[in-house]
């Protein structure tokens, strides 16, 4: 074996010789599936055949992902071979067939998945079975059911472990932040596991990543919510809900809706994490992931009706969706955005302060800390006296120390052309100008916000400041917004 050096991101990848006997004799071509031993331990990896001597004929490179998988160092003996057939995708066909999915045919296809047998084309054709509406409530709870039991599960020492998710699509609404250290700060129990961006410009974590460390593990995190109450970790570094890891990464780039997979995707992690009270945040509008109050409303029927049949209590709120909460969009714009509120400051987005309120008034109430009606009272209270920001400051020092949010070295004001009144806002393109500006994997990158819906804009005046930390990624973030049309739609007056 022999470490090649090539990132191929979470794929397992293997590079053999064209002219190698071993390709020759097991007939391995492009895009094979091949199992690959070092002594008891395996992988199953696509290959790619090469045609020139970037390794030896008696070599199988291995890409980064792979290396990390297999272990070992370079120059040890493995053994290659076809893999076993996957028995599991026969229930896949099944489906695309419009059989549905037996419990059994769940479980081995999750278990399959997780133990690497799946290509990503197999995971593709799985999703695309799964997409619309084609998922029923019985199928959605066989697969939730068997996303859970593949993975770790968490133990608490509380009857009630609260949770709040958000499923997304709308930049800057960075609640979680604010959640965590109010409900924390009243005595409920709230492991906060989030993902890193995979489409947007940034994730939870990443945001909570300029703030602190979240690359917790299992008894990192047990230390500090048995310190705090809570913590925000980055769910990547805890094995949870593997099998929705290895399906996401598939199914953003097919840009395929399901209620049933993201139902399945929310509550197993949720349940995984321990929770037993979990509200979920739709925001809703026609350039968020959800686009109607109707398409709301079902998903919120789905998300209930499976929480109950596995144990979960599950609240949904409907949030307006219609345009960026807060101000910034990229991690340490977003950061400092949360810093403001938890610092009661004058400047700070009071849209994102009130939004974050309404749902910690929801999880107060759902875990009985608070009667119907008052949550947003205490929640407030805790807020404005300052104990929710030394909370905050107490999980960031748990969890490593309290960082300060970089800043970035470039800015540019992208001004509106036109005079009027803000009657609509594009999330998608927003989102996109603060990718292309570097976020998230630049830290600093992103955009301030500064047109909100109902705004008198005059000629000249800014929409936005891009954020970036080099001149290549300002130059290219501007050139797409200062294209964008319809980016901010005004009426005039």
């Amino acid at each position: 074996m022999r470490r090649v050096g090539i990132d191929t991101y979470q794929e397992l990848v293997a590079y053999m010789r064209s002219d190698c006997d071993i390709c020759k004799s097991e007939g391995f071509e492009a895009h094979s599936r091949v199992e690959v031993w070092r002594g008891d331990r395996h992988i199953i990896a696509t290959l790619n055949v090469v045609h020139f001597p970037m390794i030896a004929m008696q070599e199988v490179g291995l890409s980064e992902a792979a290396w990390r998988a297999l272990g070992g160092a370079d120059g040890d003996l493995v053994r290659i071979a076809h893999p076993a057939p996957v028995q599991s995708f026969s229930s896949v066909r099944a489906k695309i067939y419009g059989r549905p999915f037996t419990s059994d045919g769940v479980n081995a296809i999750v278990h399959d998945i997780v133990a690497g047998r799946y290509s990503h084309i197999e995971m593709a054709a799985l999703i695309t079975a799964c997409s619309g509406s084609r998922l029923d409530l019985t199928e959605t709870i066989a697969l939730t059911d068997a996303m859970v039991k593949v993975g770790q599960r968490l133990q608490w020492d509380a009857d009630i472990v609260v949770d709040k998710h958000c499923v997304g699509g709308l930049p800057g609404n960075r609640t979680t932040l604010l959640i965590v250290p109010i409900v924390a700060a009243c005595g409920l129990t709230i492991p906060k596991t989030s993902s890193r961006a995979i489409t947007s410009p940034a994730g939870t974590a990443d945001t909570m990543e300029t703030l602190a460390p979240v690359a917790l593990d299992i008894a990192g995190m047990r230390h500090v919510v048995e310190r705090e109450n809570g913590c925000i970790a980055w769910g990547g570094a805890v094995s949870l809900s593997p099998a929705d890891d290895l399906l996401i990464r598939v199914e953003h780039p097919l840009d395929l809706d399901s209620d049933g997979l993201l139902v399945a995707s929310v509550l197993s992690k949720k349940i995984a994490a321990g929770s037993t009270h979990v509200v979920i945040d739709l925001p809703v509008g026609l350039t968020a992931k959800v686009r109607s109050p109707e398409a709301a409303q079902a998903l919120a029927e789905r998300l209930v009706k499976v929480g109950a049949a596995l144990g979960i209590a599950v609240k949904p709120v409907m949030t307006d969706g219609r345009q960026p909460i807060g101000r910034g969009i990229g991690p340490a714009l977003e950061a400092r955005d949360v810093l403001a509120i938890l610092q009661n400051a004058a400047d700070a987005p009071q849209d994102l302060r009130e939004r974050a309120l309404v749902l910690t008034a929801s999880v107060l109430e759902l875990g009985g800390k608070a009667e119907a009606g008052q949550g947003m009272a205490l929640a407030a209270n805790v807020l404005d006296s300052g104990a929710a920001w030394r909370k905050f400051q107490a999980i960031c020092e748990a969890q490593g120390g309290m960082r300060i949010p970089p800043q970035a070295t470039y800015t540019h004001p992208v001004l509106s052309l036109h005079r009027g009144r803000v009657v609509a806002i594009d999330n998608r393109r927003l989102a996109s100008i603060a990718k292309l500006a570097g976020a998230p994997k630049a830290p600093a990158a992103g955009i301030v916000f500064q047109a909100p819906l109902g705004m008198r804009v005059e000629v000249g005046q800014p929409l936005l400041t891009i954020h970036a930390e080099s001149p290549g990624e300002l130059a290219y973030a501007r050139a797409y917004a200062e294209a964008q049309e319809n980016l901010v739609s005004l009426l005039e007056v």
